[in-house]
């Protein structure tokens, strides 16, 4: 029998030495500068039971891929910043974001962040893949809901969580305020079932509800400044564009960086900031401009391509001379790996962008650039 000599002593509860990202809701509450970590195109295929048919050159560990590396590296320099939120801009898991590759890969190197990660889909999250000798079924999402917002022992995806609904009505479009910031995550993936093919903007289609969801939201929003962001771009900086990268040619996206042009002219109507997107394997920023791509320094909108998460890089679109094919791009790398850090002030933002890894096959000189700069919110 125990003996039990007087009341037992009180014991302090522990402490977290550093208190980063939990001290984020006394944060909302007094502080007036955020910072919003942002990149796409990111995890590698894990070569593992599932993938036993699949190309290796499509692979982690493929020698042309930034492969784990690459995802581990732009993961930690993300954690280094010690983000309030964290933009996902697509393609977060290649090649068909099934639920087993989430898990296997971008949970392998990401995963620490996820509760703060906001994350917007991709074509690989969707679509089929049938290049390079591959041949996988598109997912529709299903593996992509599954991994943000949880799901039931089958696998099958919760309706609602952290990436928006998952329902027939809403396939995960949402928004959110950090202080003064209102940011806006789209779902560009109209090519699909889940969306019944329908890419217009003005019928009853998915694709139309959201449009008309995302007028709602920006009449509602009552905050100074906006971000939105998705994944296809509407204007180009590579090669690996399906349609031509001129300024004043929208749609560099494919199909659905056209079908985003509406989206363009309601955020550039209300005065948008910034517009990220990935899908593009490069860094690049572009001069402010109106929905029709021209060249707007009093109320355009800047777009950013952050497509630098781990996949394969892709060359940059250039004319004989090696200025940029689009005119509007200010300046654009594609050597290597990195996530971008926005500073969100109370009408103002900062940025930087310097990657974290080298492209593969390239020395370490690569890691020379940076991109810094600053801007004001538009009224």
């Amino acid at each position: 029998m125990a003996t039990f000599f007087g009341a037992a002593a009180a014991v302090a509860a522990p402490t977290i030495d550093n208190d980063w990202p939990y001290n984020t809701a006394v944060k909302a509450d007094n502080a007036k500068t955020y910072t919003l970590a942002a990149v796409g195109d990111i995890a590698c295929e894990p070569d593992d039971s599932a993938n036993t048919a699949n190309p290796s050159s499509l692979k982690c560990g493929s020698p042309s891929l930034g492969g784990y590396d690459a995802e581990f590296a732009t993961a930690k320099q993300t954690d280094a910043m010690k983000p309030d939120a964290v933009a996902l801009l697509g393609d977060e898991q290649y090649q068909v974001g099934k639920l087993s590759d989430f898990e296997g890969s971008f949970e392998q190197a990401w995963g620490g962040l996820k509760f703060l990660e906001r994350p917007a889909p991709g074509n690989h999250e969707y679509y089929s893949y049938a290049k390079k000798g591959d041949n996988e079924a598109g997912q529709n999402g299903d593996g992509y809901f599954a991994y943000f917002n949880g799901h039931d022992q089958s696998g099958a995806p919760n309706t609602s969580g952290q990436a928006g609904d998952d329902t027939s009505a809403d396939q995960g479009w949402y928004s959110y305020n950090l202080g003064n910031w209102h940011i806006i995550s789209l779902n560009a993936e109209c090519n699909s079932a889940a969306f019944g093919n329908d890419c217009s903007t003005t019928d009853s289609g998915l694709l139309a509800q959201e449009t008309h969801w995302l007028t709602d939201d920006l009449k509602n929003n009552q905050q100074q400044c906006t971000i939105a962001y998705w994944h296809q771009p509407t204007f180009s900086a590579t090669t690996a564009s399906t349609a031509t990268v001129a300024a004043s040619a929208p749609g560099a996206g494919g199909q659905e960086g056209q079908v985003t042009d509406d989206w363009w002219k309601l955020l550039y109507a209300n005065h948008a900031t910034l517009i990220l997107n990935g899908h593009e394997h490069a860094y690049a920023r572009f001069k402010p401009m109106n929905p029709a791509g021209q060249y707007d320094p009093k109320a355009g909108i800047p777009e950013f391509i952050i497509g630098t998460g781990g996949e394969a890089l892709d060359a940059l679109a250039t004319n004989a001379d090696g200025t940029y094919a689009n005119q509007n791009v200010v300046t654009a790398y594609n050597q290597g790996y990195g996530t971008m850090k926005l500073t969100l002030k109370q009408h103002r933002y900062s940025f930087s962008y310097a990657p974290a890894l080298q492209g593969a096959g390239l020395s370490a000189s690569a890691l020379e650039y940076s991109d810094s700069g600053s801007g004001s919110c538009n009224s």
